[in-house]
């Protein structure tokens, strides 16, 4: 069977800030410099999802659009869309919410809704310069 990747494009906005507790308030600011501000601060992210399969031949498709856009939009836009990630999401109440945590959050959220034939790959833009993907 022919396998294929379509891809999925979709956008949220979040504020966040990265601060490990169990540093001094000068190591967090060097470390996290910007990103440690006490009054958080916010990403435009991009994310881009991939996913690989073999082609139904009953419907042509590897996963109907419709339905992982639906999945996509209340499972990771619903939770994380103008939130504050480290105090209205509970994937981040003990992590810190960088670019590589937010990308496994979403891979994991993602994979449980997918048929286990299906391989996801991820791309999260922080910014258009920086993003990360996850699995690698």
């Amino acid at each position: 069977m022919a396998r294929v990747a379509v891809y999925r494009k979709e956008h949220f906005n979040a504020a966040h800030r990265l601060n490990n507790p169990d540093w001094a308030d000068d190591k967090n600011a060097s470390v996290f410099g910007k990103c440690n501000y006490a009054n958080y601060h916010g990403h435009n992210y991009d994310l881009i999802v991939r996913v690989t399969g073999e082609v139904d031949p009953a419907t042509g498709f590897v996963i109907d659009l419709k339905v992982l856009s639906d999945i996509i939009r209340d499972e990771v836009l619903e939770r994380f869309d103008h939130k504050n990630l480290n105090l209205d999401t509970k994937e981040f109440k003990d992590i810190n919410p960088t670019a590589e945590n937010i990308v496994i959050a979403i891979y994991h959220i993602l994979r449980s809704k997918l048929d286990q034939s299906l391989d996801l790959h991820l791309r999260l833009y922080e910014t258009d310069r920086n993003f990360v993907e996850y699995p690698v």
